[in-house]
């Protein structure tokens, strides 16, 4: 991909390598620590961020389970969750934790199922779902099933028709390669997920680290560059059904869009929510194109990545202070 780039220019390619190179060595200060753990489910963690700030209604955040949740808690002066929880809400992260063995079988049909369902379960007051990227299709099936207050969607794809049939098409090519290999280990490797990414928008991924190439590696920049990548380079491995799911039935047919997903032998569709519901929907997003959203009535279509909604610069504007508005307003619990 670098070689295809930078083919006709010498100069690209080696600012990319040295970004590259200067990523790599760059000094990473103590990691992040997560909330503390509330309530468990198998390997997966249900952690409490309003333990020292905000006590209101119980906010589920249901990430993705492609790459870590951190994502939503990136740094001490870059998290939605304890920027909510200093407004007064009381923020839950669902960590997915890391597959065993046995969990070959786990599509994602069956993380609902299995781990989304009985944590909100465990709750007395039906809770609040936030779902970010995949983890907001997973909510909304949630949210077809369990009694929860609201439903918010952020960057989350439901019509994977609206991914187009060039990326769909690299996404199937992508799977056949990797199919044989991940089924022999029981799990798809993030390296197979991270390849398809990068090859959605090929002349970004390059153009980052030429850009880093240049940043001063004191600047919050470059430290914010860093824990975007690291995040972005991280991740567990999928079960080899979540990911035969994703790629065959999601991308491949559109279950989702097409209204052909049940769970419990229930159809899963964006009418089918029976609460109040919003979405926020990135306009430029090169991993989760608008055109995918559910399209719920109440949809807010911004200008920030697919990223950005959560750590860039306009996130506060554009999702965190309509998101924090969006819970106050909900009706209250009697």
């Amino acid at each position: 991909m670098l070689r295809e780039e930078t083919a006709t220019s010498l100069d690209r390619r080696a600012a990319a390598l040295a970004g590259l190179r200067a990523y790599q060595a760059f000094r990473r200060g103590r990691a992040h620590r997560p909330a503390p753990a509330r309530f468990r489910k198998g390997t997966a963690r249900l952690r409490d961020y309003g333990a020292k700030g905000g006590s209101g209604r119980a906010v589920i955040f249901v990430p993705s389970l492609i790459n870590p949740p951190h994502i939503l808690d990136l740094a001490p002066d870059i998290s939605l969750l304890r920027w909510l929880a200093q407004q007064g809400h009381h923020p839950f992260l669902l960590d997915w934790g890391t597959p065993p063995p046995k969990a070959r079988g786990m599509d994602v049909t069956a993380h609902v199922e299995r781990v989304l369902l009985p944590l909100i379960a465990k709750f007395a007051e039906p809770p609040v779902l936030v779902g970010y990227c995949l983890g907001g299709t997973m909510a909304l099936a949630a949210a077809c099933i369990a009694p929860v207050a609201g439903l918010a969607l952020v960057a989350s794809p439901w019509t994977f028709a609206g991914f187009g049939a060039a990326a769909r098409g690299e996404i199937a090519a992508l799977w056949t390669a990797a199919k044989p290999t991940c089924e022999s280990m029981a799990l798809v490797p993030m390296e197979v997920l991270q390849a398809g990414f990068w090859r959605l928008d090929p002349a970004r991924t390059i153009g980052k680290y030429e850009t880093f190439a240049a940043m001063d590696p004191a600047s919050p920049a470059a430290r914010r560059f860093v824990a975007m990548e690291d995040w972005a380079n991280a991740g567990a491995p999928l079960p080899y059904a979540t990911g035969r799911q994703l790629f065959e039935d999601f991308v491949g047919n559109d279950m989702t869009g097409a209204g052909l997903w049940k769970i419990g032998g229930k159809a899963i569709t964006p009418t089918a929510i029976p609460c109040p519901a919003i979405e926020f929907v990135s306009r430029n997003d090169r991993i989760v194109p608008a055109a995918s959203a559910a399209n719920l009535p109440d949809r807010h279509d911004l200008g920030a990545g697919h990223v950005g909604m959560i750590v860039g610069g306009s996130a506060l504007n554009q999702v965190w202070e309509p998101l924090s508005g969006w819970l106050n307003a909900l009706p209250q619990p009697k």
